[in-house]
């Protein structure tokens, strides 16, 4: 069963697209994720989406993935040598213009699987525009978010607490599942507190200093409080078998979506 876009054929995508089978809209970020990890996020994005995918047609939704959008708007990560991201601007245009795209052929049912949370806000803006136009109305599923979530109930709630943040969980444990050969174990971590400052007060976190112990946004850069690209969480603390079990909740919910959305579009 093919639900790569990329691997359909000509002849099999006239006959199958005529069917308007939902569409999954992968988007992820190519940044620094820490030192033992890889910097494509956006290619476990595109593995869960197909998984979902997968479990939807199974369910009865047919569903296929359209080809990932490797890089994410730009945020926190310009420092990281090897990164590349798009402006807010270009990065509206090109999601704008793949949902124009499928619309113009008659590919109505969007479900955006968001993977890094800098698209969260442009994300939100396209899709507004197409709902005010009477497009359609084009969910975002934050796949990381979702995942995070389930952090708690698959680890415990204290376990949880320290594996969970950027460099960490629940990605981390994701990605020791998913794509095990890419990780570098012997590069995680030790955790430490951040200890950069700006305007001479310390980092909070990313974008926002302490004054006497209120939080203020600055315009800053991973690199000043976290240099190694890990925020608070505990990599550590990751493991391939809570990623397995996200993993399968994170799929099993997203394919509940899929098949809900695809029944309250059917008509529309």
């Amino acid at each position: 069963m093919k639900v790569r876009m990329g691997e359909i054929t000509g002849g099999e995508a006239r006959a199958l697209y005529a069917r308007r089978p939902v569409v999954l809209l992968p988007l992820g970020s190519h940044e620094d994720q820490g030192p033992h990890a890889s910097m494509g996020d956006y290619l476990l994005a595109e593995l869960v989406a197909e998984r979902i995918a997968r479990a939807a047609c199974e369910a009865g939704a047919e569903t296929v993935v359209a080809p990932v959008l490797p890089f994410g708007k730009a945020d926190f990560f310009g420092a990281m040598p090897g990164g590349i991201a798009l402006s807010g601007r270009a990065f509206e245009l090109v999601l704008t213009e793949m949902i124009e795209a499928l619309l113009r052929h008659g590919l109505d049912r969007i479900v955006v699987l968001n993977g890094h949370g800098g698209n969260a806000p442009v994300i939100h803006d396209v899709t507004q525009r197409f709902m005010l136009a009477g497009k359609g109305v084009f969910p975002c599923f934050y796949l990381w978010k979702v995942a995070g979530a389930l952090l708690p109930e698959v680890m415990g709630a204290e376990r949880a607490r320290r594996a969970a943040g950027h460099g960490a969980d629940p990605l981390a444990s994701i990605a020791m599942h998913l794509t095990p050969e890419r990780m570098r174990p012997d590069l995680v971590p030790e955790p430490r507190e951040a200890d950069g400052t700006c305007l001479g007060l310390p980092f909070m976190g990313w974008g926002a200093v302490s004054f006497e112990g209120h939080e203020v946004n600055v315009p800053s850069e991973y690199d000043g409080p976290s240099p190694d690209g890990v925020g608070t969480g505990d990599p550590r603390l990751s493991s391939a078998e809570t990623g397995k079990l996200v993993v399968e909740r994170l799929v099993a919910i997203g394919a509940g979506f899929v098949r809900h959305y695809a029944g309250v579009r059917a008509e529309g």
